[in-house]
């Protein structure tokens, strides 16, 4: 994972444990959970794939693309 040029949808840098903040309401395949435009996600993990991060909201463990989100 090293070297990899993580960027949000604003092309700012993301880093292990940045907050993050969503620009659209997105809902979750498989749960009737919606996550809320502005909602703001804490402590995110990169992974292997620079259009990636790994999050954890309510207590669910997920992963989302950097399109849609902004650094908080």
């Amino acid at each position: 994972m090293e070297n990899l040029n993580v960027k949000d949808s604003n092309g700012n840098p993301l880093n292990e444990g940045d907050s993050v903040i969503l620009i659209k309401s997105l809902p979750v395949k498989g749960t009737s959970i919606t996550l809320k435009k502005g909602m703001k996600i804490k402590n995110i993990h990169l992974t292997a794939d620079d259009q990636e991060v790994e999050c954890r909201v309510e207590k669910t463990k997920m992963v989302l693309k950097t399109c849609f989100l902004k650094k908080a």
